[in-house]
């Protein structure tokens, strides 16, 4: 007879292919918010009349959105479920859409993007702590990736139909629209399809019913700290390459809109290789001794991006080490949130709020960085991304310290 741990055990393969795809869908929420619009930099930079720097401010004013959103949206989660956060915020997300559609100037453009990523964080929130809520031990590994893969996807495809869409709608406005239109259709599934995997009992247990108590619970446990960082680091890493491709592929190496969407999404299936294997290697080797080779990598690759590109080696020394980078950090982030999420499934949407919110918060603070240096060469990109490695080589070594992580549950 086969015990049921966690809820989520007893579904059948069908209903956990649903949660799935739903959740996926839910979370992809955030990176076409992000993404689709990537192919528009120079557009958006034409039409306001504004400088490299400030196009890549519109990308940071979605992240600091989505960090403000995420702290908001977890611990509420924890308080009143899961359903009730994800519906009001997608909401928000909407109305925040179409303002930027209609937005007359700069700073309207950036008070409704950081409405939009406020929005739009709700969904990766609720669809991580409903996984946490679900599942534990090795089968959180297998959902986590799982859930990776489909929201992995949206990366690819959101900058594709992103320049595509470019060629048939009159402005770069047209793409809020469709993002407005896309917020609908996740707002209708989750009244629908969500149902509350939260019980009323959970969300008052004895040392966690408060916010203050959930943070504490995080904040004191080293392991949380420490994988908290890598994510945040390497996320940025990721970013400064999402900040500035667009503007280096396109204005420096000659690229239009469609071909730039046809490399990003090469680049990105990496991110899905890279989720894939890692919770294949999960199964054998400890996600903490992955990352320290992860970790290790991407310093490596990210040296090489400056080196070549110092020494003239032109496009194709960018892309294969870049290449390499973004794969590595497919490998790194879903072990980042088994990590962080297998000893506090009592405070998932806190715990999963604050991974996403240093995630997002960090990135928008360095990823105008590389715009400041200024986009003639690929050189600030992999300098920022070298510097975000260091410093998560020497978060798990010293923080984490990989020998003193609990083995996961089968």
């Amino acid at each position: 007879m086969t015990t049921v741990v966690h809820p989520g055990d007893s579904l059948s393969r069908r209903q956990k292919l649903v949660y799935v795809v739903l959740l996926g869908a839910l979370t992809a929420l955030g990176p076409f918010t992000i993404d689709l619009y990537l192919p528009a930099f120079p557009q958006v930079k034409d039409d306001l009349g504004i400088s490299d720097s400030l196009v890549q401010f519109t990308l940071s004013a979605t992240t600091i959105g989505f960090a403000i959103g995420q702290l908001l949206v977890g611990p509420w989660s924890d308080k009143v479920g899961r359903r009730l956060p994800l519906i009001v915020a997608t909401s928000v997300h909407v109305l925040a859409s179409l303002g930027v559609a209609l937005a007359p100037d700069f700073e309207w453009l950036m008070v409704f993007r950081v409405l939009q990523g406020a929005g739009a964080a709700a969904g990766g929130v609720v669809a991580m702590a409903t996984v946490r809520d679900l599942f534990g031990g090795y089968p959180l590994v297998r959902m986590l990736s799982r859930l990776a893969l489909v929201s992995g996807l949206a990366p690819i495809i959101a900058p594709l139909v992103g320049s595509q869409l470019l060629l048939l709608l009159p402005s770069w406005r047209g793409l809020f629209g469709i993002l407005a239109a896309y917020g609908v259709l996740v707002l209708v599934a989750s009244i629908l399809f969500i149902v509350e995997t939260l019980p009323k009992a959970r969300r008052a247990e004895a040392g966690h019913s408060t916010i203050g108590q959930r943070y504490k619970a995080l904040f004191s446990d080293r392991i949380f700290v420490g994988v908290a960082i890598i994510g945040a680091m390497t996320f940025s890493g990721l970013f400064a390459y999402l900040s500035s491709s667009s503007l280096l592929f396109q204005d420096v190496f000659g690229f239009n809109a469609q071909q730039y969407g046809l490399l990003f999404a090469a680049n990105s299936l990496g991110i899905v290789i890279g989720t894939q294997a890692s919770a294949r290697l999960a199964r054998k080797i400890g996600p903490q001794w992955i990352l320290s080779v992860t970790t290790a990598g991407l310093f490596v690759v990210a040296v090489l991006i400056v080196v070549l590109d110092a020494s003239g080696a032109g496009i194709v020394g960018i892309l294969i080490p870049l290449w390499f980078f973004i794969t590595l950090c497919g490998f790194t982030l879903p072990l980042v949130q088994v990590l962080g999420l297998a000893s506090h499934g009592k405070e998932a949407g806190t715990a999963a709020s604050l991974l996403g919110a240093l995630n997002m918060g960090v990135a928008g603070i360095l990823s105008p960085v590389v715009g400041l240096w200024g986009i003639s060469n690929a050189i600030p990109m992999g300098a920022v991304m070298a510097g975000t490695a260091v410093i998560s080589i020497l978060s798990l070594w010293f923080l984490v310290q990989p020998r003193s992580v609990p083995a996961l549950a089968r």
